[in-house]
């Protein structure tokens, strides 16, 4: 008889030429700064400030200096609470100079959630905006303050303490002075926490220093290139995959606007010659659906990240096809892994761009492993992607607990995706451990009927979840976002589409029509909420 094949496991390792870096942050700017001192390093498209890598690093030196001046040093905890704008990437560089920590805070956090970050990660200097829309940081910041005893500074961008605060005028020589290693903490990082409080993902400089570095290295980043991030800074798409991949390659931020706006995003594109733009699939899909795209001369566009939540087939095709974004790249990660931990390459067909998140990063383990088990599973098979190696975060802060609930004894991190990979190490991410429903006995998994449902002609997004059910355990309720001048869309409507294409367990029992869903500032679909809402809609109390 035969002998059997035993079955391929589904891991891989990224085998790379080019070595990790081994240099702090600092040490990684100036270089670059030292090879392209006149090409330019950030450029702010709403006030038409820019900087060279020569300006810029001057600008950084002196905000350093000027955080010594205030009694910062290594280790002490710097927050940052501000939406995208030139002083939050100083503050970035400025801190890693010294060795403070940053801490970076979510500009849509109200009182109660900047109290709790304040606190948990006992940060000494808060660096504030003033306001962001319709928040008062101000006000909101004055509320805190009494209750933050390790709160002892405050500085606001645009005030005269900000101006002698970042015109640090002591002797920058100090900065060689202090002896940092890549391996210690420089920013903390609160993961969107869905229930509970959120865990602040602690990350060193070689973390996020070469994940960023890897990331432009596989989007073919040189000094010629010019990113438009459009994700917010506080969150790794934009402070790691952005800014550190930009200044590891000495190619230009371009920053478009303080919080997403599609016109500024496309007119930063066309003013500025962009050869890459960011953003998550719902700051694309928005592009694409303006009502004076076509105006826009995007033609200097030939790569970018889509990424934060699955990429939609559809969608995926109109950047490249509409945009030119031929190289468009799809990352996958989190902010525990720095983020990027698998990443589609240029040279890839459209079909494994559009239908898996790419292959594992240079220097980096994957693998799919039974939940219940944790034992790898054979390739083709569903499980839990779990990710090891430089990218995988020092832990949360002060959370040593909760650390060892998602990172092992072997230091993989395990993600909570659900995820299969193929023959090839291409990976496809079939939703979140907590996602899957469970109907009459059957696993569904949601992004599946979700993609289903982008070829409907009128359905502009998608999103599917699970809800109650007495018969079934759980059914299937489709939220859609519908085309403008779309008829309305009934349940039995979206049943006859489905009808003969689906699998009738896979077919919405319900559906909801909305303008818009509850997301995440980082572009992630808050399911846990939606499902409260349909509960209270659908009356499944």
């Amino acid at each position: 008889m035969d002998a059997v094949e035993p079955a391929q496991p589904s891991y891989a390792s990224g085998i790379s030429d080019v070595p990790l870096l081994g240099d702090t942050i600092g040490e990684n700017l100036d270089r670059t700064a030292a090879r392209f001192p006149d090409r330019d390093a950030l450029v702010e498209f709403a006030t038409g400030r820019r900087w060279s890598y020569r300006e810029f690093v001057a600008e950084v030196d002196a905000l350093a200096v000027g955080l010594l001046d205030a009694g910062i040093g290594k280790g002490d905890r710097v927050g940052i609470w501000a939406p995208n704008r030139a002083e939050w990437t100083t503050t970035q560089y400025a801190t890693a100079k010294i060795g403070a920590i940053l801490v970076n805070i979510n500009p849509a956090y109200r009182v109660h959630e900047l109290e709790y970050v304040l606190n948990q990660a006992g940060v000494r200097l808060l660096v504030s905006a003033q306001s962001f829309k319709s928040s008062d940081y101000v006000a909101m910041v004055e509320q805190v303050r009494v209750k933050c005893p390790g709160l002892e500074q405050v500085v606001f961008l645009d005030s005269p303490e900000w101006a002698e605060l970042a015109g640090g005028s002591g002797d920058p020589q100090r900065l060689a002075a202090i002896r940092l290693s890549a391996d210690d903490p420089i920013n903390i990082q609160y993961t969107s926490g869905t229930t509970g409080f959120p865990k602040g993902a602690t990350l060193s400089h070689h973390n996020i220093l070469n994940n960023g570095f890897f990331v432009g290295e596989l989007c073919g980043y040189t000094e010629a290139d010019r990113v438009a991030i459009v994700p917010p800074f506080y969150h790794c798409f934009g402070m790691v995959m952005g800014n550190l991949a930009c200044t590891s390659h000495g190619s230009a931020m371009v920053i478009p606007s303080e919080g997403f706006d599609p016109t500024a995003a496309l007119s930063a594109v066309a003013a500025e010659r962009c050869t890459s733009l960011y953003g998550v699939p719902t700051m694309f899909i928005a592009e694409l659906d303006h009502p004076d795209f076509e105006s826009f001369d995007l033609s200097s566009l030939r790569t970018g990240i889509m990424a934060g939540s699955p990429c939609p087939v559809e969608v995926m095709k109109q950047v490249i096809g509409r945009m030119g974004m031929s190289e468009v790249s799809i990352c996958y990660g989190m902010t525990e892994t720095s983020p990027v931990s698998t990443q589609t390459r240029a040279d890839d067909s459209l079909e494994r761009r559009v239908s898996t998140v790419g292959r594992v990063g240079p220097h980096l383990e994957i693998k799919i492993v039974d939940p219940a088990t944790g034992l790898t599973v054979p390739v083709g098979t569903p499980g839990e992607l779990c990710t090891r190696g430089y990218s995988v975060m020092l832990g949360y802060w002060e959370q040593p607990e909760k650390t060892a609930e998602v990172v092992d004894a072997a230091r993989w991190m395990h993600t909570g995706d659900l995820a299969v990979m193929d023959e090839g190490g291409y990976v496809s991410i079939t939703g979140r451990i907590k996602d899957m429903v469970i109907r009459g006995g059957e696993n569904v998994y949601p992004r599946e009927i979700e993609e289903f449902l982008y070829t409907h002609p009128d359905i502009l997004d998608a999103q599917v979840i699970g809800v109650p059910d007495a018969k079934y355990g759980e059914e299937l309720m489709a939220w859609v976002r519908l085309r403008e001048g779309a008829a309305p869309l009934t349940a039995e409507a979206l049943r006859e589409f489905c009808a003969g294409k689906l699998a009738h367990y896979k077919v919405p029992r319900y559906v909801h029509v909305v303008d818009k869903f509850p997301m995440t500032v980082t572009g992630k679909i808050r399911k846990i909420e939606m499902r409260e809402t349909a509960k209270k809609l659908l009356d499944l109390e």
